[in-house]
C-alpha cells in the first residue's frame, strides 16, 4: 500500500507509472483518424495549441487558428487561455474568457477538434495512449503502419507545397518474399520482416518516416530531399540489407530488396496514385550483378543503376 497526494492504492498496479505519466495531458478524441487517442503531455510552463508549425499540440484543420490557445501549467493546476482565435475555445461546450482552470475529465473544443483533459496518474490516459499506439503502429515490425503513413504524407506534401520545398518518397519490397514463405515457412518470413525493420530504423533521420506499407512493402518519406539525395538514400537501404545476414533457427540465407522512388513537389492525389500500385522499375545493384537489360523479368538481377529512369511527380 502506498500513498501519493492523498490517494491510496492497494496491491500492485498492472501499469508501470513513470514520471512522464504523472503529468496532466490532453487526449485527442475527435475527429477520428490517426491522431485519435493521441496523448499530449502538458509540461510545466506554456503549451501552445494551434495550426501553426510551432504548436506543441498541432491541429491541422482550417477551423483552428495558427495560435489558437495556450495551456499554462503550474503548481496550482492547468489553465487554458484563448489567444483571440477566430472560433474561440470551449470547455464542456462553454466558451472560455480569460484563464479557465481545467478539471480532470473536462472536454476542450479547439475549432472542430475535441480533447479530453486528464490529470496526472489518471489510468484513462494510459488507455487512450495505448489505443493510439495500436492504431498507428504495425504489430509485427513495430514501424508505423499505412494509415499513419498516408496522414504523415498529407501533412508533408502540404508543407512542401506551401514552402516550395523538395519531398521524396521511397518504396522498396523484398525480392522473392513469397518463395521465402513457401520454402521456409511463414515464421521465417515474419522474422525477416522484423529483422529488416530493426536494421533500417537507425538509418532513418528523425524528421523522416519509415513505415510498413503492406505485406513485404515498405515506404520511406524523405523530408527536404530531392531526387539525387533520394537515389543515395535508396542505395544506402539496399546496401544495408545486402550486408545483413538473415538467420532463422540456425540457418542463414540472403535477402535483397528493390527500391523505387518519387520526388519533388507533388499533390496528394498524384503521389497516392504513384504509390497505389507502386512503380515497377528498380534502381541500384542487387546481390548478383549482371549486364544491364530492360527486360523486367531480369530486373531483380540487374546491377545497373538506371538513373535515366527517374520517376517524377508533376
Amino acid at each position: 500500500m502506498a500513498e501519493n497526494g492523498g490517494d491510496t492504492w492497494v496491491g500492485r498496479s498492472p501499469v508501470v507509472v513513470t514520471r512522464g505519466h504523472l503529468e496532466a495531458c490532453l487526449v485527442h478524441i475527435y475527429p477520428s483518424g490517426p491522431d485519435m487517442g493521441r496523448r499530449y503531455p502538458l509540461h510545466p510552463g506554456r503549451t501552445l495549441i494551434g495550426r501553426g508549425e510551432t504548436a506543441a499540440v498541432r491541429v491541422q484543420d482550417n477551423s483552428v487558428s495558427r495560435m489558437h490557445a495556450v495551456v499554462e501549467s503550474n503548481t496550482d493546476g492547468c489553465y487554458i487561455i484563448d489567444q483571440k482565435s477566430l472560433n474561440g475555445t470551449h470547455v464542456n461546450d462553454l466558451p472560455t474568457t480569460g484563464a479557465h482552470q481545467l478539471a480532470d475529465g473536462d472536454y476542450v473544443r479547439i475549432g472542430n477538434a475535441i480533447f479530453r483533459y486528464l490529470e496526472g496518474g489518471n489510468i484513462e490516459a494510459e488507455y487512450h495512449e495505448e489505443l493510439h499506439r495500436l492504431a498507428i503502429v504495425d504489430g509485427l515490425t513495430n514501424l508505423h503502419n499505412r494509415r499513419y503513413l498516408l496522414d504523415f504524407l498529407d501533412r508533408e506534401l502540404a508543407r512542401a507545397r506551401r514552402h516550395s520545398r523538395p519531398l521524396s518518397v521511397l518504396l522498396f519490397d523484398i525480392d522473392r518474399f513469397k518463395s521465402i514463405n513457401d520454402s521456409r515457412g511463414h515464421l521465417t518470413g515474419d522474422a525477416v520482416l522484423r529483422e529488416l525493420s530493426h536494421r533500417l530504423r537507425p538509418t532513418i533521420r528523425r524528421e523522416d518516416l519509415l513505415a510498413r506499407y503492406g505485406g513485404e512493402e515498405f515506404c520511406v518519406v524523405l523530408v527536404e530531399t530531392d531526387h539525387t539525395q533520394a537515389l543515395g538514400a535508396g542505395e544506402r537501404i539496399r546496401r544495408t540489407v545486402d550486408n545483413t545476414v538473415f538467420e532463422y533457427e540456425g540457418e542463414e540465407f540472403p535477402v535483397t530488396v528493390r527500391t523505387r522512388w518519387s520526388a519533388e513537389r507533388a499533390t496528394t492525389r498524384q503521389t497516392r496514385r504513384r504509390i497505389e500500385p507502386p512503380p515497377t522499375f528498380s534502381i541500384g545493384p542487387t546481390r548478383r550483378p549482371s549486364p544491364p537489360h530492360i527486360d523486367r523479368r531480369k530486373g531483380r538481377e540487374q546491377g545497373h543503376r538506371r538513373e535515366g529512369l527517374r520517376q517524377r511527380v508533376a
